[in-house]
């Protein structure tokens, strides 16, 4: 579902990426493990064409979307939470989980919204409420709901355990674990794999913009 190869990128001229390669195969879990600053959220950003990519290829379901704009990933059922959740205050839970939707112009398909709430029966009970009302652990499952929304080949899940208490993580990974029976294909980057060991087909290592192994989630 995902190939990148040989992927370079920069930011404000100092080099992050360096030749990073992997691939998240379809219906399979796939974590990215490596410490801060390593290249996990960088690699996300490039994938879904927040940030250029200054050499390499990106492949989705076999299309090369290294230098197509980041809307495209949108049409493509391809979903994604950021680390810092990155949601509207103002709005509502509902308007954030819809915004990805709003922002290319598709029709709201009320079907995935319902199964949205289905499997987060949590964001469901305070869709009218406003983002900022929201602890932090809830603001996480907003943003997986809003990632889901349009997400329906693939998400990428940045640190998606980061910060949350022990109670929601365990929730956030038993969604997560559910999502293989959905066919969807993930890629999860943590600092460690303490969480998602168990969640995880495949396992890549990142260390200073590179990927120094591959191994399997058992290993």
């Amino acid at each position: 579902m995902l190939e990148i190869q040989g992927l370079d990128a920069a930011i404000a001229g100092t080099q992050i990426l360096r030749g990073a390669a992997l691939h998240v195969p379809h219906n399979k879990t796939v974590g990215l493990v490596g410490r801060n600053g390593a290249g996990k959220t960088t690699t996300m950003r490039a994938v879904m064409g927040l940030l250029r990519a200054d050499s390499g290829r990106i492949l989705i379901d076999g299309t090369d979307v290294t230098d197509q704009p980041a809307h495209t990933r949108a049409f493509m059922g391809v979903g994604y939470m950021p680390e810092d959740r990155r949601l509207i205050p103002e709005f509502t839970v509902e308007n954030n989980i819809l915004l990805p939707i709003r922002a290319v112009n598709a029709p709201i398909d009320q079907k995935r919204l319902n199964w949205v709430y289905e499997l987060l029966p949590e964001i469901g009970r305070f869709k009218d409420r406003r983002a900022l009302q929201l602890s932090g652990g809830q603001q996480k499952l907003v943003a997986l709901g809003r990632a889901l929304i349009i997400g329906k080949q693939m998400l990428l899940l940045d640190e998606p355990f980061e910060g949350v208490a022990p109670a929601l993580a365990q929730r956030l990974m038993e969604v997560i674990g559910t999502l293989r029976s959905e066919g969807l294909s993930v890629l999860l980057s943590e600092s460690d794999a303490v969480h998602s060991t168990h969640l995880l087909d495949s396992l890549y290592v990142i260390e200073r913009g590179e990927v120094r192994e591959k191994r399997t989630a058992e290993a």
